[in-house]
């Protein structure tokens, strides 16, 4: 997917490579580091370049017309400044705004979802659904996982080998979201792949090749189709009330305010748009993770209680979400340089949590007893830090803890391959033999 934009990209960058000539010297070419996702190995591990951009460039103005942020103290500072939007409207115009409001345009999920909101709608919706999305409800719902993993574990064992992305990380939040909500008749294999064609728009803009016609009519199709679906259950729910998330989240009120039926729509997408997939990477990021590194792996196994730090460890090394953006309203200091408003600031998060200045000399290394790993920025910060990140942390602990202790002679079996994503980053398959 990711080489369909290769050369368009190349061009962009190789316009600033030239330096012009000067009286008495010749012309002259130097190779500037921007963030360049079609680098050679950067699907198998983006990491080195992230390095590069560190160093040399980290508040970078790009060629493609955005900014790239790449330093821990720089993309900490952005994420949780209540000065920064969220809103496209907000963008200078060009072609950054325009893909941006084309992509999955005038719909629910791009009007009132909360992470395209600001204060004071974000504020409100937060609210209401936070009302619902308790760490008490949460942690409730640890018998639940524990009995879906306990059965996925049940049924690899019987296998002997599997690809551990089809049979366990990706099945698990899935599910998990699913029985939550209280979802009547659902069709898991269409929610799948309803799903699977809009995360697409999780993507960054100007960079990725998902905007080409056949994608954009792919990703609209299926918005319109999620869309109806959900408008058609949440109805179901209102005259079918169940002690169960939907439920929940259709009674939820704070001063006589409760959640528009456009808004429900959109909240439960996006609870099976990011957290789905998030979750599902943030499992299978982690198991491969520990397959490599068997001294971690060991670690786990001899000390069990490390489970949560591990997890944490796991979101820095690994992070399944590797950016998020921001749109300046005003002109914006940032290192030594200053962005003017209107201007899409894109923030890497998998850079930040392999920053050497907060993680150490050791930063690429994982160690499951790190000290410093919940100084990652993984569920980003401020007003907008993912309000199910103590679900996504739950799974992982029951999940990759159970995976591990129940089979001791877990391996790869065959290489890994990775979604290709961006943004979005995790494996495709996770050959496994236990």
């Amino acid at each position: 997917m990711m080489n369909t934009d290769a050369p368009l990209m190349a061009d962009a960058i190789q316009e600033t490579h030239t330096i012009p000539e000067t009286e008495g010297s010749p012309k002259r070419r130097t190779p500037p580091v921007f963030f360049n996702p079609f680098t050679p190995g950067f699907e198998e591990s983006p990491y080195e370049h992230y390095r590069m951009l560190r160093d040399t460039d980290p508040v970078q103005e790009h060629p493609m017309g955005f900014w790239f942020v790449s330093r821990h103290a720089e993309v900490s500072k952005v994420v949780r400044d209540a000065r920064m939007s969220v809103k496209s409207h907000n963008l200078t115009p060009g072609p950054i705004r325009d893909q941006i409001n084309e992509l999955i345009a005038d719909t629910p999920l791009k009007r009132v979802s909360m992470v395209v909101t600001d204060p004071p709608d974000h504020t409100r919706l937060r609210s209401l659904v936070g009302r619902v999305f308790t760490p008490r409800a949460i942690a409730a719902m640890e018998p639940m996982i524990t009995g879906l993993v306990d059965a996925s574990l049940d049924r690899i064992a019987d296998a002997g080998s599997v690809d551990l992305a089809e049979a366990f990380a990706y099945p698990l939040p899935f599910t998990v979201i699913t029985t939550m909500l209280g979802m009547p008749d659902a069709d898991p294999k269409r929610l799948l792949e309803l799903t699977e064609a809009l995360v697409i728009a999780l993507e960054p803009p100007g960079i990725d090749a998902a905007f080409d016609i056949k994608t954009k009519i792919a990703v609209e199709e299926a918005e319109a189709e999620l869309s109806g679906m959900m408008q058609e259950i949440i109805a179901w729910k209102r005259k079918h009330p169940a002690d169960d998330l939907l439920t929940a989240l259709t009674q939820a009120e704070q001063h006589g305010d409760l959640l528009t039926d456009e808004e429900l729509v959109a909240q439960v997408m996006l609870l099976y748009l990011a957290g789905h997939h998030t979750t599902v990477n943030l499992i299978g990021n982690g198991v491969i993770a520990l397959l490599r590194n068997p001294d971690q792996l060991a670690l786990l196994r001899s000390n069990p209680d490390l489970i949560g730090n591990a997890v944490e460890e796991f979101l820095r090394y690994e992070s399944p979400l590797q950016e998020t953006s921001r749109i300046t309203l005003a002109p914006y200091p940032l290192g030594d340089r200053e962005i003017p408003p209107g201007a899409l600031v894109v923030t890497c998060i998998g850079s930040a949590n392999r920053d050497e200045r907060v993680f150490g000399p050791d930063a690429d290394k994982l160690r499951i007893d790190r000290e410093q790993a919940r100084q990652h920025v993984s569920f980003s910060l401020g007003a907008h830090h993912c309000l199910g990140s103590a679900l996504g942390r739950l799974e992982a602990r029951v999940a990759i803890g159970r995976l591990v202790a129940r089979f001791p002679r877990l391996a790869l079996a065959g290489p890994v391959r990775w979604n290709g994503r961006i943004n979005v980053r995790g494996a495709k398959e996770i050959p496994v033999s236990v």
